[in-house]
């Protein structure tokens, strides 16, 4: 499949189904793509173009947020794919879901955006049920949120999110009565029960708001030494951004717990090796987390510069027992 990239015919036929045919010699590198891509002639085309080059359509970012780093990994995704599929696509259905597959765990925005460059038809989101099989073990659902307000980060391990109730995972289970209240514009009875109305490019759109703890880590609190440092760490990653949450069950506060998304970025993994929160070993056995931990130990980075740092869960047992009520 390889060798037929590099071989793949750079032009198209003129309203006859744009099939790919082959060069007759394959010493020379295509030029740039620089057509409209709008089909699944194009994508192929894209594809021996990366395979020769590792770059990926410079219009491509018109249509998705993620970095040229990231888009750079989604082709190299997308092109082990194509060349593992026997037969290869020729269908727009056939592409889209070659596309979808290979970029499953990218934010849901950036993988419409790569479907809507190339003119192909987006795939409603499994529900959980169907597609259990191919999550983590212990995964109960996916959350994929709106961009997260740098207002709703409360600490270094916890914020809340909200996810479009647009999404078919929400919208079969929102109340009669609260699209009744957005009709009737009662924002306080709204909030109340959990939604909210957000306004992005300006559409209005009815969010489920989700209290959310990041699995496996512990931050200090908002009190403690290197707290808003924690707090400002998370914000840099995630303020403003779309995030993918793999949510495992809730805690004793009703939070979500879950590993966060960002883009291509294990949230967890880089606030413990920024020093920024603690492996919680007590609820997370990775031995991920314990090494990245011991990374920044190791380099003093963030909280463990500090001579002789307290450890948040023995700081909330203090409050507690002076009666300070702390979760």
């Amino acid at each position: 499949m390889g060798n037929i990239l590099r071989c793949l015919w750079r032009g198209r036929g003129d309203n006859h189904g744009g099939g790919i045919g082959l060069q007759a010699g394959c010493d020379e590198l295509p030029p740039a793509p620089s057509r409209p891509h709008h089909d699944v002639a194009s994508l192929i085309q894209d594809l021996h173009y990366f395979d020769s080059t590792s770059m990926v359509p410079e219009a491509l970012g018109q249509h998705v947020t993620s970095s040229k780093k990231a888009q750079v990994k989604w082709y190299r995704s997308i092109l082990d794919a194509y060349k593992n599929m026997s037969p290869s696509p020729k269908t727009r259905e056939e592409a889209a879901k070659l596309i979808a597959a290979a970029l499953s765990m990218i934010q849901r925005s950036d993988l419409e955006g790569v479907l809507s460059f190339y003119n192909l038809p987006i795939p409603l989101p499994s529900p959980p049920s169907a597609s259990a099989s191919s999550l983590p073990d212990g995964v109960q659902f996916v959350l994929n949120t709106l961009p997260v307000h740098y207002k709703c980060i409360g600490d270094g391990d916890g914020f809340s999110a909200y996810v479009d109730t647009a999404d078919p995972r929400e919208s079969a289970n929102v109340p009669l009565e609260v699209h009744e209240m957005k009709a009737d514009a009662l924002l306080r009875s709204l909030h109340e029960a959990g939604y909210r109305i957000i306004t992005i490019s300006g559409a209005d759109i009815l969010a489920k708001k989700y209290r959310i703890r990041m699995r496996g880590v512990d931050a200090p609190e908002l009190e403690m030494a290197n707290g808003k440092e924690s707090k400002n760490a998370l914000v840099k990653l995630i303020g403003g951004e779309r995030v993918t949450i793999y949510v495992y069950g809730q805690d004793q506060f009703g939070r979500h717990v879950g590993d966060i998304y960002c883009g291509d970025v294990f949230v967890q993994e880089q606030m413990l090796k920024s020093g920024q929160v603690w492996h919680f070993k007590a609820y997370d056995k990775r031995p991920e987390f314990a090494q990245w931990e011991r990374e920044a130990r190791a380099a003093r980075r963030g909280l463990f510069a500090l001579e002789n740092p307290e450890k948040p869960w023995d700081w909330r047992r203090d409050q507690r027992n002076a009666n300070v009520p702390v979760y």
